[in-house]
């Protein structure tokens, strides 16, 4: 069998018949967008790449473990169903791809089974925060953009490293006790729960027991030990760089709040390549039972297209969160504050701005997915590719719905 990993197409291939079939994926990969209002359509789907488990046999993969098919929890037991998901409206002139509404047996479950994680195994929260963790509506994020996950332990295992994250922005760095003050060594010692110590036997014990000292590192802790028992050492060790980044950019507006420094616009863009949404769309394969192999997904290519996919999402919240922030105590950098600053725009013009900034990163986005599909049309690729675009409008789909947490500014 030809090896499956680093291969371009043919070199005999005419260079118009690569643009077409560029062209053609491009087209397939984005489907049909947005500028909403839109009527709901299909998720978007690659062709060429296996629709489920049995990867093994085209990839560089090793193989999945068979998954454990789904219980149909007992009526009697069930918690109560998640927060049901209210239509939203969507940001006039927003590019984005509409998605169907998950999966609601998948959403219950595994919304019942995340309290319970967080409730039972890591005391994640005190009673008082248990109507915002509800309001979060976590089951529907993670099955929406998960859509082919097997079963719902591996939705689980997204979703417990999602809530983990949140916990420590809230905590750390935002309105739940969070302060840049000392933010560092905080991060440091939370990042040890992800990444861990390796030290003397006179010191390990003490780093061992600080990992269950508060609910960020009880949280990062457990995550990661499911995590890791389920993915590949180098999935786990993408997924440990890619929080790397994401502290990194933690760390950089910590330093901007201290020192009420109010960046430009290309280096508010810079900060939120790191701070942001990108170790979620990165382990979209971990999620879905196979492996992109370490060395396609190190392609500078592929990087791309995930750094794209992390700041175009990183977007939409800025866009959806923005009257959530301003109601906030205190300066909450975003993109259209950033663009009213230093480009002197009204707050109106700024927001629309920001949509532009927005859908160029998403456009972008496709067009790199695109030639990446076109260079390296892999079975593994493709999916891969697949699951990152549907991670990218599963996310839409969460702001948009979640009008527990957003509202819309009045500019229109």
């Amino acid at each position: 069998m030809p090896d499956p990993g680093l291969s371009p197409l043919p070199a005999h291939l005419p260079a118009a018949a690569a643009r077409l079939g560029a062209d053609v994926l491009a087209q397939v990969l984005t489907g049909p967008a947005a500028e909403a209002p839109a009527p709901p359509v299909a998720p978007r789907w690659i062709p060429g790449g296996p629709s489920g488990l049995g990867t093994a046999t085209v990839s560089l993969a090793r193989p999945a473990p068979l998954p454990v098919p789904d219980a149909v929890p007992d009526p009697a037991e069930a918690a109560p169903a998640a927060p049901s998901a209210a239509e939203g409206r969507p940001i006039p002139g927003l590019y984005f791809h509409p998605v169907p509404d998950p999966d609601p047996v998948r959403v219950d479950e595994v919304s019942r089974r995340i309290k319970d994680w967080a409730v039972d195994e890591v005391q994640l929260f005190p009673d008082e925060w248990e109507g915002q963790f509800d309001g979060f509506s976590v089951g529907r994020y993670m099955v929406a953009c998960h859509p082919d996950a097997p079963t719902v332990d591996h939705l689980m295992l997204a979703t417990r490293l999602m809530v983990a994250e949140n916990a420590v922005d809230d905590c750390y760095c935002e309105d739940h006790g969070g302060s840049p003050i000392g933010l560092g060594g905080r991060l440091l010692m939370a990042h040890t729960a992800l990444d861990p110590l390796h030290t003397t036997p006179e010191y390990a014990p003490a780093w061992a027991d600080s990992l269950g000292s508060d609910a960020p590192r009880r949280a990062y802790r457990s995550a990661m030990d499911y995590f890791v028992r389920a993915a590949s050492p180098s999935q786990a060790d993408r997924f440990r760089h890619d929080m790397a980044r994401l502290h990194m950019g933690y760390l950089a507006e910590a330093a901007w709040a201290e020192t009420d420094h109010v960046p430009e616009v290309w280096e508010y863009l810079a900060m939120r390549q790191f701070n942001n949404f990108r170790p979620c769309p990165t382990i979209t394969d971990s999620v879905g039972g196979y492996e992109l192999p370490a060395d396609l997904h190190a392609r500078p290519e592929m990087q791309r297209v995930i750094a794209l996919a992390g700041n175009a999402t990183t977007i939409v919240n800025d866009l959806y969160s923005y009257t959530k922030e301003l109601s906030s105590p205190g300066v909450h950098l975003n993109l259209p504050v950033v663009l009213a600053e230093r480009e002197k725009l009204s707050e109106r013009d700024a927001y629309l701005k920001a949509i532009e900034v927005h859908n160029d990163l998403m456009r972008a986005f496709e067009a790199a997915a695109a030639d990446v599909a076109a260079t390296f049309a892999v079975p593994t690729v493709l999916r891969f590719l697949k699951g990152v675009a549907t991670w990218v409008d599963g996310n839409h789909y969460w702001h948009q719905t979640n009008t527990f947490r957003y509202s819309l500014p009045d500019f229109w």
